[in-house]
């Protein structure tokens, strides 16, 4: 990131869901750069395991608080002498949030809510407040259709992915082809979380115009590399991979693996994380944190066997999820215009950082008991032909 006019601070930093993957990672850059940092997480036994203690991973000197984001007396406590938040405290995963609807809007929803009254409550100056936000409020995000241009396509059909048809439509009927998505793109999620994370940038911007808080939305495309949980099996589709690969056991793509992401490492994102929280004036607006770069389904699993050696068996059973969009890539240059983001981590140079840490830690394939439970549900079809 540039230098910029507003100047940097030492800053007392709360974070929370900070002892998560993103989180921990900017935890430890504000510690190495000599900020003080305070981490808020509730430990969810999904992403940290029955035993769950906060991890040796965060840097000797972060205080910590275990407590749900909903309770006020742990969130006053928490923001005690604080100069800027960082709000990672959030349900993930787009399968799950489509039958979880409760827990994610509790969460999501209800615990921002909680956490911005506990701000105000504490009275002023606000603390600089950036919002983890997430790709997933595009939906389906920017389209190029032959006649209109530049479009914002709907929500696939069903019927017309259930007819092997994948590419999503303009509304004028013709197939838009996906381009990178910018930041004044239209909102229109196609999965609970996706909405709970709408919910949550709406809500922050309302209190940023009636009280004057100073808000960053950054909106983080995949996130990938160490410290990603391995054994939640709706979060990180690289860690999935992982387990499979490293298990010997078979990849089945969805949607024969020709939707395509955009993959950036949790190091630039963390960067990303601290250049905003630590302005001595503080940041607003919103921005599209990723790599910019598309990489299909395919070539994800074809490159992360080719990090760690080992043979691939790609399968497609004509599988897919409801829920997912076809593409999502992310137009960065805003955040490279106006505050210098560049990302520095290659898909390949990050996937072996991955490979190397998760070498060393176990793992769970829960990824069956995870597609079962969607089938069970309904959201998840196999043994559709797909069209070319």
């Amino acid at each position: 990131m540039k230098k910029t006019g507003i100047g940097f601070a030492k800053r007392r930093v709360l974070l929370t869901g900070g002892a998560g993957f993103i989180g921990s990672h900017t935890a430890a850059r504000l510690a190495m750069d000599g900020h003080a940092v305070r981490v808020l997480d509730i430990l969810d036994p999904q992403i940290h395991g029955p035993d769950a203690a906060f991890p040796a991973v965060l840097p000797r000197g972060v205080e910590t608080i275990r407590a749900d984001i909903n309770d006020s007396r742990a969130l006053a406590a928490a923001l005690d002498g604080v100069d800027a938040v960082g709000h990672f405290a959030a349900l993930t995963g787009v399968g799950q949030s489509l039958y979880d609807i409760r827990s994610y809007a509790n969460v999501n929803v209800t615990g921002t809510a909680a956490l911005l009254e506990a701000i105000f409550r504490r009275g002023r100056p606000y603390p600089a407040f950036v919002l983890a936000s997430s790709r997933a409020v595009y939906g389906e995000g920017a389209g190029r259709c032959r006649r209109h241009g530049v479009v914002a396509p709907g929500p696939r059909e069903r019927s017309h992915l259930e007819a092997g048809d994948l590419l999503p439509r303009c509304p004028c009927g013709f197939r838009a082809t996906p381009v990178p998505t910018r930041e004044n793109h239209s909102l229109s999620p196609v999965s609970m979380y996706g909405w709970t994370k709408q919910a949550q940038e709406e809500i922050c911007r309302q209190a940023a115009r009636v009280f004057g808080l100073p808000v960053m939305v950054l909106r983080y495309f995949n996130v990938y590399g160490s410290k990603q949980s391995l054994i939640n099996p709706y979060t990180g589709i690289v860690s999935g991979f992982y387990n499979r690969l490293r298990a010997k056991r078979p990849i089945s793509l969805f949607e024969a693996g020709r939707p395509t992401r955009d993959f950036v490492h949790v190091s630039d994102v963390a960067r990303a994380n601290v250049f905003v929280l630590t302005r001595s004036v503080p940041m607003t607006g919103t921005y599209n944190i990723g790599s910019g770069e598309a990489t299909s389904i395919r070539g994800l699993a074809e490159t992360l066997a080719s990090v760690m050696s080992v043979d691939a068996v790609i399968e497609d059973k004509g599988e897919f999820r409801s829920g997912d969009i076809f593409s999502g890539v992310a137009d960065i240059r805003s955040a490279e215009k106006e505050w210098g983001y560049a990302p520095q981590v290659s898909l390949k140079k990050g996937l072996r950082e991955f490979v190397a840490w998760a070498a060393g830690m176990s793992a769970v394939d829960h990824l069956d008991k995870a597609m079962e439970e969607l089938r069970r549900r309904g959201l998840f079809v196999s043994g559709v032909k797909w069209k070319k």
